[in-house]
């Protein structure tokens, strides 16, 4: 049964969704969730991976700053959720996916998947902790990109994301050759079945994609 756990970070207590798979868990997998903090559709994410046989955690990151917070989709909703991953910075939230994976390490190998800023933190995840991930979407990707990967990874891209514009798509491609970037026709947060961004089909074949992917890279 998905139930929130507490994760022991050196940055302090931080609470995360776990799913976990119902026979023996292929590996672990640390969802990252959105501006929006880990809500209904993160943890929801997080329990359709368990379903693939994925043991799972979804950090709620904005607890270092406002335990038990709740975002809307909506203008002040963003806009707090930009203020809050900016005052949260990159450093700790991959401190946090770091405590995550720890926890999840007795499955065997861990993984990462995140939205948004979420793509962003899983893409550093890949760089800094050596840990295979999917970013979907990350706008903020770009000024990391000549950091070296210690780890695959893979990305997802809507082509009509005004957020993330095509020379920004195209230098992944340019400054990351050798990893998969993928484009869809389709918004941001396409993969978010609560929003009106949603498109099923991109949403589909990125998932199959990444699963394809978490076969490969976390056996």
């Amino acid at each position: 049964m998905p139930t929130w756990i507490t994760l022991t970070t050196p940055l302090g207590p931080v609470r995360a969704w776990q799913a976990l798979p119902a026979g023996i868990p292929r590996a672990g997998l640390v969802v990252i969730q959105e501006i929006f903090g880990a809500n209904a559709h993160i943890r929801q994410v997080a329990e359709q991976y368990a379903a693939e046989g994925y043991a799972v955690l979804a950090p709620s990151f904005f607890d270092l700053i406002e335990p038990d917070l709740r975002l809307d989709y909506d203008t002040a909703g963003a806009a707090r959720g930009k203020a809050l991953v900016n005052e949260l910075g990159v450093d700790r939230a991959v401190t946090v996916v770091e405590a995550a994976a720890g926890v999840l390490a007795q499955y065997g190998k861990v993984g990462t998947v995140g939205y948004c800023w979420g793509g962003t933190i899983a893409m550093l995840a890949a760089q800094r902790l050596g840990l295979p991930s999917a970013s979907y979407y990350g706008a903020r990707n770009v000024q990391f990109l000549d950091t070296p990967f210690k780890a695959p990874a893979i990305f997802h891209f809507g082509d009509q994301d005004a957020s993330i514009p095509a020379t920004a798509v195209a230098a992944h491609r340019e400054k990351q050759p050798d990893l998969p970037v993928y484009v869809y026709p389709a918004d941001h947060a396409f993969n978010r079945e609560v929003g009106m961004h949603y498109h099923a089909p991109s949403a589909d074949l990125a998932r199959e994609r990444t699963l394809a992917f978490f076969s490969e890279n976390l056996r």
